[in-house]
C-alpha cells in the first residue's frame, strides 16, 4: 500500500491545517521510524499546497513546524504528552496501533494504518463460521484493519450493522469510535470517546464500540476477532472471558480457536492471592497522559493505606525486571496504565506486577472475584472507594495454609499510631549509622516499610572498619587505574 494513503497524508495536512496549529509533533512507533522522514516530507508538501490554495486573508501565514517523536516515555499505543511538551507541541498525530485513550492536555490525531489483510480469505472464513455456531457472532478487529471492514462485510452479504434474531446468525460489527480527540474542561475525560457503559447493551473496548439489540447481552455471542495475538487481542480475551472466541489471523490466513483465557486468569488469580499477604507495596505509574491517572494513583494509595499496608509511588518510565529490582523492599507492585499495557509478564520480575482491578480485589476487605475482568483504570475510578474494615478478625492466606493476623485496629487508634510513627523514626535515626555487619537480614515479606526493610538487611554497603559510628570527613582510597593502582606499580 501506498505511503499516502497508508499514512493518510491529505488528512492529517488538512486537519493540521484547518486546526492552524503552528508545532505538530508526530508520535511513531519504533517499527514505523524507517517511514518517518518520508511521511514528513509529504505532508510538507501538502501543507504548502494548502496555504497556497488559502484565501488572501491567510497571505503570510507560515506551515506548520513538524516534529518526529521517538522512544516514548511509555507504552507506544498512548499519546506522548510528556515528549510533546518538551517542544510546545499544540497537537500530535498518533501513527500506528493506539488503545485510543483519552489524553489529558493536548488534541489527538490517530492514524491507525492499513495493514494487509485478504478480503476473501476472511469474509470465506466468517462465512464458515457462522455456519456452524449455534450463537450469533459479533466481529471485533485490530484498528489497522478497520479500513477492510465494510468489504468484509459486503462479501459475507451482511447490509446492516446490527444482528437480528438468534436464528439468523448474522453477524455484529463494531464500529470505530471517533479517532480525533480533545480533552475535556476536567482533565478527566475525553471528547469523542465512548464509555462502556454510555447506554444499556452499549459497549466499548480498545477504540470499538457497538449496541447489541434489545433483549441481548455479551454472553449469548460467539467473538470473531480480526487481527494478530497482541495487547488489543489479550484486552478483549480477558474483558469477555466467558464468551467463545476465535481469531482469524490476517498473517497466515486461517483461524485460530482461543482457549488462553482460562491459563491467563488462573496465573492472575494466584497473584491477587500473593498480594493479598504483601506489607510494601510499589505504585508503579505507567502514564503521564492518559486522563484521569492522577486520580486512580491517589484512590489506590488511599485503599492501600486503610488496608493498613505500606504504599511508595514510583516513576520510572518503562518499567522492567532490572528497574525493578532497585526495590527490593517491596512485595507487589500495582501498575497504574492504559489498557493494553496493563498485562505486564512479571515471571522474570523479583516481585508481581498486578493491575488496578486486581489491587482492588487484594486489598479491599470483603472483595470475591466473580470472574469479570476489567483492565481499564478509568472503569475503576471511584470503585475502591468505600468504607475500610477495621475489624481484626484474621485473613485465610491460601499461599500460607493459615491465618494471616492483620492488625487493622491501631489504624483507629491515635495513640498506637503516634508510638509507631516515633518507631518509625528511631529505626531511621539507627538505619543512617553503620551497622554491625553480623546483624540478622530481616526476611523479604514481614518488614512494614521500607526503612525498616533497609535497617534489617544483612548488607550495607562500604564498611568503614572505624570504632567511630559518625560519618568521616573524608576517606583516602586507591589512586590510579584498575589496571594497575599506585601501589601495585611500586612493587
Amino acid at each position: 500500500m501506498d505511503l499516502a494513503s497508508n499514512y493518510e497524508i491529505a488528512r492529517t495536512a488538512q486537519f493540521i491545517h484547518e486546526k492552524s496549529f503552528a508545532k505538530v509533533a508526530l508520535q511513531f512507533p519504533d517499527e514505523l521510524l524507517k517511514d518517518s522522514t518520508k511521511v514528513v516530507s509529504a505532508l510538507r508538501v501538502n501543507l504548502q499546497v494548502l496555504i497556497s490554495e488559502s484565501d488572501a486573508k491567510d497571505d503570510g501565514r507560515k506551515a506548520a513546524e513538524l516534529f518526529v517523536m521517538a522512544d516514548t516515555t511509555y507504552g507506544s499505543c498512548c499519546v506522548d504528552e510528556v515528549g510533546a511538551s518538551h517542544v510546545d507541541a499544540d497537537c500530535i498525530v498518533h501513527y500506528g496501533h493506539t488503545c485510543l485513550s483519552p489524553t489529558s492536555t493536548l488534541p489527538a490525531l490517530f492514524i491507525f494504518g492499513k495493514a494487509i489483510i485478504s478480503d476473501c480469505d476472511c469474509a470465506r472464513s466468517l462465512s464458515d463460521s457462522l455456519s456452524t455456531s449455534e450463537k450469533p457472532i459479533l466481529v471485533l478487529y485490530g484498528l489497522e484493519y478497520a479500513h477492510a471492514i465494510h468489504r468484509i462485510k459486503e462479501s459475507v452479504g451482511i447490509s446492516s450493522t446490527f444482528c437480528g434474531s438468534k436464528s439468523n446468525l448474522v453477524p455484529c460489527y463494531a464500529n470505530v469510535v471517533q479517532s480525533v480527540m480533545y480533552p475535556s474542561e476536567d482533565n478527566k475525560t475525553c471528547v469523542g470517546q465512548m464509555g462502556s457503559s454510555v447506554a444499556e447493551n452499549r459497549y466499548s473496548i480498545g477504540g470499538l464500540t457497538w449496541a447489541l439489540p434489545v433483549g441481548f447481552c455479551m454472553e449469548d455471542y460467539m467473538i470473531f476477532w480480526i487481527g494478530s495475538n497482541n495487547a488489543a487481542f489479550a484486552n478483549v480475551a480477558l474483558t469477555f472471558n466467558s464468551n467463545e472466541i476465535v481469531r482469524y489471523d490476517p498473517m497466515k490466513n486461517h483461524l485460530v480457536k482461543d482457549s488462553s483465557q482460562n491459563k491467563i486468569l488462573k496465573r492472575r488469580y494466584y497473584l491477587v492471592e500473593k498480594a493479598k499477604d504483601s506489607n510494601i507495596i510499589g505504585i508503579l505509574v505507567g502514564t503521564l497522559g492518559v486522563a484521569g491517572y492522577r486520580h486512580m494513583i491517589n484512590q489506590m494509595k488511599e485503599m492501600i493505606t486503610g488496608a493498613g499496608k505500606k504504599a511508595y509511588t514510583l516513576v520510572m518510565g518503562k518499567p522492567n525486571p532490572a528497574k525493578l529490582a532497585n526495590f527490593p523492599e517491596c512485595d507487589v507492585f500495582v501498575y497504574v496504565s492504559c489498557a493494553q499495557t496493563a498485562l505486564l509478564d512479571s515471571k522474570e520480575f523479583f516481585a508481581p506486577v498486578i493491575t488496578p482491578f486486581e489491587a482492588i480485589l487484594a486489598f479491599r476487605r470483603g472483595s470475591q472475584w466473580t470472574g469479570s475482568y476489567v483492565l481499564e483504570f478509568r472503569d475503576l475510578i471511584d470503585s475502591s472507594s468505600v468504607e475500610v474494615n477495621s475489624s481484626s478478625e484474621p485473613r485465610f492466606s491460601l499461599l500460607q495454609g493459615g491465618y494471616a493476623e492483620e492488625d487493622f485496629e491501631s489504624q483507629v487508634n491515635g495513640e498506637e499510631e503516634d508510638e509507631r510513627a516515633n518507631a518509625l523514626a528511631e529505626v531511621t535515626q539507627r538505619a543512617l549509622q553503620v551497622h554491625d555487619k553480623y546483624s540478622q537480614p530481616l526476611v523479604k515479606g514481614t518488614a512494614k516499610s521500607g526503612v525498616e526493610f533497609f535497617s534489617a538487611r544483612s548488607y550495607h554497603g562500604l564498611d568503614m572498619q572505624h570504632e567511630d559510628p559518625l560519618p568521616q570527613s573524608f576517606v583516602v582510597g586507591r589512586t590510579g587505574k584498575a589496571s594497575g593502582y599506585e601501589f601495585e606499580k611500586n612493587k
